[in-house]
């Protein structure tokens, strides 16, 4: 544990020191390649250094910030796009947009509302609570079900991700005094569809990233060649893509073995299936023919999603043990913080 600490310290420099440096020189450079071309062993870094971690709700996490968002916003910032662009005032309120999943919604505190800083403390509490909750369920996972054991683990991911944004923006929120942050989820339960899951509710900081960086240059690229009214579909498809390849990066960090697509393979078909319910809606809903309600249609997308995750992203990490190694993961971290407060 001591040795990923150190790991840790060491990207956290690193990655500083390389975003003052996009800062300081990369942003005198003509937007364009030649800024992409100066950021591009910043890229590479981050790309890479992330792996030195073993741990995986350290690790993931790094590649999760750095190898996708980050590089993300990078590649937006060398065309002067994103949330980077236009320049910040000062250096660390670049290097906390760069590596940090927020977005920040106006620049004050109305009278009488709570400040978003203390929410989000609240909710990563909570978020850690529900986790503790869950590996203590794990020590007796040998009495459970194995679809009962697919539930927990769905939860578990839920949950994760909701701390690691939930994290995320408390920095922000206590370097940026008053500043009132978006959601980093709208409900994601209550989704009436898989376009409003995927788009409107879930993870959105990634939606955003996405939308940015692949959504609308296809977009784009799509209506010139088939016209304003097929575009969005290649655009959806490539943005799911994007995403299935962006997710077997974590997963190689997680199992560190060749990957076998299937993750790939879960996104691909949640773009074929929001492509199929963008069709149907403009042939029967646009046109009043046909209609679900929104309490058949959200629990049907809710199921596919679950359903095809559990065949397809989970069956990975379960076949190379990867749901043991985060269950030791989480013991080895009690006892180190055990043994670190007794020693103080």
């Amino acid at each position: 544990m001591e040795g990923e600490l150190k790991n840790l310290i060491r990207l956290w420099f690193l990655t500083i020191l390389s975003l003052y440096y996009c800062y300081h020189i990369s942003s005198k450079i003509s937007k364009g390649f030649p800024r992409l071309v100066s950021i591009f062993p910043v890229l590479i870094l981050f790309s890479i250094i992330p792996f030195d971690l073993q741990t995986f709700h350290i690790g993931s996490s790094c590649v999760f910030l750095l190898s996708w968002l980050a590089n993300f916003k990078l590649v937006l910032f060398a065309f002067d796009q994103g949330p980077l662009s236009p320049l910040p005032p000062k250096p660390y309120l670049f290097i906390l947009t760069a590596y940090l999943p927020f977005k920040i919604k106006g620049n004050s505190v109305k009278n009488g509302e709570t400040p978003r800083g203390h929410c989000m403390v609240v909710e990563a509490a909570k978020q850690a609570t529900l986790l503790v909750f869950l590996f203590c369920s794990y020590n007796f996972k040998q009495y459970f079900h194995g679809n009962v054991l697919l539930v927990l683990y769905l939860f578990h991911t839920c949950f994760t991700i909701q701390l690691l944004l939930a994290v995320a923006a408390i920095p922000a929120q206590l370097l940026l005094p008053g500043a009132k942050l978006e959601p980093q989820f709208k409900a994601p339960l209550r989704a009436t569809s898989l376009q409003d899951f995927w788009g409107h509710r879930w993870n959105l900081r990634v939606s955003d990233t996405l939308r940015s960086t692949i959504y609308d240059p296809v977009k784009t690229i799509s209506t010139r060649i088939i016209g304003r009214r097929w575009a969005s579909y290649p655009a959806v498809m490539a943005t799911f893509v994007i995403s299935g390849l962006m997710h077997e990066l974590i997963y190689y960090h997680i199992i560190r073995e060749y990957p076998t697509w299937e993750v790939t393979w879960f996104f691909v078909l949640q773009g074929l299936f929001v492509d199929l319910e963008i069709f149907l809606k403009k042939k029967l809903v646009a046109t009043g023919k046909f209609k679900l309600h929104q309490t058949i249609s959200g629990p049907l997308a809710l199921a596919n999603i679950a359903l095809t995750a559990a065949c397809l992203s989970y069956t990975q990490l379960l076949r190379n043990g990867a749901d043991e190694k985060i269950i030791n993961e989480f013991n080895e971290c009690v006892r180190f913080l055990v043994g670190a407060a007794q020693v103080l």
